[in-house]
C-alpha cells in the first residue's frame, strides 16, 4: 500500500458511514494485503535477526577462546 493510500484510508475513517460498499471493500482489500505483506516481512526480519545473533555469539565464543589462551 502506498503512503497516499494509507493516508486516504486514515482520513476516511470518520466518514465510513457515507462511503459506498465498493469503496469499503477496496479499503479492506488494501489493508488485508498490506497486513499480510507486513507480517511476512516481520517474519523474515525475525529469522534474519535470530541468525545475526546466533552468528555473533558463535564468533564471540571463538574470539573469547583465543583471547583467553
Amino acid at each position: 500500500m502506498t503512503k497516499l493510500e494509507f493516508e486516504t484510508i486514515s482520513s476516511q475513517l470518520s466518514n465510513l458511514k457515507n462511503l459506498p460498499n465498493n469503496v469499503l471493500v477496496g479499503y479492506m482489500d488494501l489493508l488485508t494485503n498490506d497486513f499480510e505483506e507486513t507480517k511476512q516481512k516481520l517474519l523474515e526480519f525475525t529469522y534474519h535477526l535470530d541468525s545475526v545473533e546466533e552468528y555473533y555469539n558463535t564468533i564471540m565464543k571463538e574470539y573469547e577462546k583465543r583471547v583467553n589462551e
